[in-house]
């Protein structure tokens, strides 16, 4: 097959994953990207790989077949039946290496859809796109926000009798393998994501984690994950707003079901009920303050953990640190991914009282912060 581009630029959000309760399955989308440009060689079948790299990594990642984009590459050109190509690629990276942003997942990601992109006209098969990152990946909670933009939630789906698939009354067979589903975020939820200047290897973290754990210690995640996904939910602020604050958390569990993008879906999940009405209009000014308020204290209780932070946080005091001390002024912050990068979810934008809270770590030059909205586009392509 021949390639039916000569160039193709890739945008892949960066991603965080766990948000506290969410271990290994729950990842979040961040409006902050690398950019790569996959240009064909005069010869397209030279089979020569230049590499090019401006931005994070440009000193230490591989500039030959090891970047774990072009290995990506390669083997999804592989799978797409392109052969073996000559290309430059030219990566402008943003996203910090090994420091819980979700770096690796975005270059395999990124190496799956130039593929695709030069292989197959129209849209990106996403589900495909996705399959086959978490496989290279080994595990889908940063791979499923990177593809899909959004708040996701992933799992490796293994049937009880160890057969390949499941068959669904009156739908598809459920197929083993890794899954994800997508849930809305409220446009107002913003990330404050605190960089150090140290880096934690994926490897190292996991080695800290305990072989087995307390039954309590589960059912208190439990509790937690499962609120996550209503706690960003647009009905929250929504009922807040509406209905003070005996109401906010009543709907909690009825919000993870909402799956409106726009008004042209509106209600098609019962969310225009007469409980809670015109979810997808803007919060009125005047309501937002005490609305936030209250979407905020469900943010803070669904990123509590014990599955993982307390076991992993002597590896990175300076992250744990700041942790606490955000949270014991009622943030909902949580360490982003393995760490050590620090995550802070806040509904409105809260930037001046988080920088001011922080003002000694990051006035020692050891923290940056980075102020985000949440991604929903997920990774994009352009052909050229």
């Amino acid at each position: 097959m021949n390639p039916i581009c000569n160039s193709v630029h890739v945008r892949v959000p960066a991603t965080s994953a766990n948000l506290g309760s969410g271990f290994d399955t729950v990842g979040l989308a961040l409006d902050y990207h690398d950019e790569l440009t996959f240009t064909l060689n005069d010869d397209p079948n030279d089979g020569i790989a230049h590499v090019i790299i401006h931005g994070e990594g440009a000193d230490t990642l591989p500039h030959d077949e090891t970047h774990l984009v072009v290995s990506t590459f390669r083997r999804a050109c592989a799978t797409f039946g392109l052969g073996r190509l000559g290309f430059t690629l030219e990566a402008t990276n943003s996203i910090p290496q090994a420091r819980g942003m979700g770096s690796s997942a975005e270059a395999i990601v990124a190496g799956i859809a130039a593929a695709a992109a030069f292989a197959q006209v129209g849209d990106l098969n996403r589900p495909a796109i996705f399959d086959m990152a978490a496989q290279i990946e080994g595990h889908p909670d940063n791979v499923a926000p990177a593809v899909f933009g959004g708040l996701t939630v992933s799992w490796d789906f293994e049937t009880a009798e160890g057969v390949g698939s499941v068959a669904v009354p009156g739908g598809e067979p459920l197929h083993g393998g890794f899954h994800a589903v997508n849930y809305p975020v409220d446009p107002s939820i913003t990330a404050a994501v605190f960089v150090p200047d140290y880096e934690l290897s994926t490897e190292k973290a996991r080695q800290a984690l305990p072989k087995e754990l307390p039954y309590k210690d589960a059912v208190y995640n439990v509790s937690r994950v499962g609120l996550l996904p209503a706690a960003m939910n647009p009905v929250v602020l929504a009922q807040a707003a509406q209905q003070g604050k005996s109401g906010v958390a009543a709907v909690a569990a009825d919000s993870a079901a909402c799956a409106c993008r726009d008004n042209a879906t509106h209600g098609a999940c019962g969310c225009a009920s007469e409980a809670v009405t015109n979810i997808h209009e803007p919060v009125p000014a005047e309501a937002f303050a005490a609305a936030a308020a209250q979407a905020n204290a469900l943010l803070f209780a669904a990123t509590q953990d014990k599955l993982h932070q307390p076991y992993r946080g002597a590896l990175m005091p300076p992250s744990t640190d700041l942790i606490a001390m955000f949270r014991a002024k009622g943030y909902a912050a949580a360490v982003s991914g393995a760490g050590p990068c620090v995550l802070v979810l806040h509904y409105g934008d809260a930037r001046e009282a988080i920088d001011q809270l922080a003002s000694e770590q990051l006035a020692s030059g050891r923290w940056r912060v980075l102020h985000l909205p949440i991604n929903t586009a997920g990774v994009e392509i352009e052909r050229r």
